[in-house]
């Protein structure tokens, strides 16, 4: 299935940049059939004019108003230009009926083509919706019994059964999205009852067989997640069991938040620096705490945060998004969950451009780079690095998760121009979407584990072990599947966005 699809996405791409070369010659042809027909009108007009002065000048000789000799060297230059420009019209005329030929033959070639993509298109849909659906198998199958745990990383032996909260807290989203909810429950469970805290929150990480911690870094951030999750499934279920344990990661945070006068958020209890990503994250889940329980502390928390990006992450036209406070450093998730967390609706209200935002980002950060697939065949593919990779030693390196954030924050701004009926735009960024997806599918790999059973996943990046530009490397290994990635590949493939609570 995964060959297949890649086989497939592949020859798509191929096909849509063929059509794209004939929209393109066709375009010249056009111009040119259209400046040849300009040139016979031109020619048409100067041959009526020597007809004329042929007449004027039989009349001027009828009259006698010329000397004999003068009438006929003049006459003979009129007829000599008379006859070249009929020589003129005539392979002008022969030219624009090649060039419409030629229009005519790229015409029925565009035809045939479009009617090849159209049926590779729908087997791309097929095959995606079958790859999606086993690399939902992927992350379910991986699932510890005893803890509910998932490894973050299959393949790399250096971090081999480490659980990364953040990454739980995703998988947790997508359980609760495919009704799992036992699953579900499991793993909150581990949460709920047996995880070791520090300093009030959750570890980054445990160790997926007993859930005993693997670090004791403590981050605001993947706690958030985990509460984002958390709402996910309640609101989805209307099961409370576990409501109780969002509200104690929302105290604890605008407890930390409390420490800040102009109310931001920094990265942990026990660091100095304020990240945008996780005030986002915070700003999202805090609003979505409130829409569950009315408490309206959690939208004045929320409000506070809201008004420190404003002044922090906001605050310059150049970079549109900073990632922290004084610091400048493109980070392409910031820039996705701005479009997540805020909504377009709402930037524009801030009088933000949600456009420019998405701009930029591209335009920054969007990269073209040679994947080596597991298989030993090196394709050339599109997406989206960690940072500007222009400010990287490294070349351009293409994050899966993040490039899936930005396919599904294309996919928001797609949806809020079709219900504002702004179609055209609307259809940009669906294609934009489409068009990113269908380059990470290409990325796809083929789990390599007994457990995995040969079904599909996504890498964490393009390359492994590089530097991402933000203070940490890439997993080991070219076959490591990445479960951050997959889970956000199957949120950008179901327009899924955990960062709201659906209706």
């Amino acid at each position: 299935l995964v060959k297949e699809l890649v086989k497939t996405a592949q020859n798509l791409e191929s096909r849509r940049m063929s059509i794209a070369r004939m929209d393109e010659e066709k375009e010249s042809l056009v111009s040119k059939l259209s400046n040849v027909q300009g040139q016979i009108k031109d020619a048409r007009t100067e041959k009526a004019g020597l007809e004329m002065e042929l007449v004027r000048l039989q009349l001027a000789m009828e009259r006698k108003e010329f000397e004999e000799e003068e009438l006929q060297r003049r006459n003979k230059e009129l007829e000599t230009l008379n006859k070249k420009m009929d020589f003129l019209i005539e392979g002008l005329n022969r030219e624009r009926v090649i060039l419409k030929e030629e229009l005519s033959s790229l015409k029925e070639k565009e035809v045939v083509a479009a009617e090849t993509l159209l049926v590779l298109d729908e087997k791309r849909s097929e095959l995606e919706k079958a790859n999606f659906e086993q690399m939902y198998q992927w992350l379910e199958i991986h699932q510890n019994p005893r803890t509910g745990l998932m490894m973050s990383f299959e393949g790399d032996s250096s971090i081999a059964n480490w659980a990364f909260l953040y990454d739980q807290a995703l998988v947790a989203c997508v359980l609760t999205q495919h009704n799992q909810f036992k699953k579900t429950q499991k793993l909150f469970d581990f949460f709920k009852y047996q995880a070791e805290k520090v300093n009030g929150g959750f570890i980054n990480a445990y160790y997926v067989n007993d859930g005993s911690p693997s670090e004791y870094i403590v981050h605001c951030g993947p706690n958030i997640w985990l509460g984002i999750a958390i709402l996910q499934y309640t609101n989805k279920t209307e099961d409370k069991r576990y409501l109780g344990l969002a509200q104690d990661i929302a105290h604890w945070i605008i407890g930390i938040q409390s420490e800040d006068r102009e109310g931001g958020l920094r990265g942990g209890p026990k660091v100095s620096w304020f990240a945008t990503e996780h005030n986002l994250d915070a700003y999202a889940f805090l609003n979505m705490l409130y829409k569950i329980t009315q408490d309206t502390q959690y939208l004045k928390a929320a409000d506070r945060i809201l008004a420190w990006l404003i002044q922090h992450t906001y605050d310059r036209s150049d970079i549109p998004v900073k990632r922290g406070r004084g610091d400048s450093t493109i980070a392409t998730d910031t820039y996705a969950w701005s479009i997540a967390a805020l909504g377009p609706q709402k930037l524009e209200e801030l009088g933000l451009s949600s456009n420019e935002i998405m701009k930029f980002a591209e335009d920054t950060c969007s990269v073209e780079v040679n994947f080596s697939r597991p298989d030993g065949e090196i394709i050339r593919v599109r997406g989206f690095d960690f940072a500007a990779q222009r400010n990287l030693a490294r070349g351009g390196v293409i994050s899966c998760e993040w490039s899936a954030q930005m396919v599904l924050s294309f996919k928001i701004m797609a949806d809020f121009y079709k219900e504002k009926r702004d179609y055209l735009r609307a259809q940009f960024y669906q294609q934009k979407a489409d068009d990113y997806l269908n380059q990470l599918t290409q990325m796809i790999i083929s789990s390599s584990s007994p457990s995995g059973q040969g079904r599909g996943c996504l890498p964490y990046a393009s390359d492994d072990y590089v530097d991402t530009g933000h203070g940490w490397m890439t997993p080991k290994g070219d076959s490591t599947g990445s479960v951050s990635a997959t889970c956000y590949a199957l949120f950008a493939y179901y327009g899924f966005n955990p960062l709201s609570l659906e209706e």
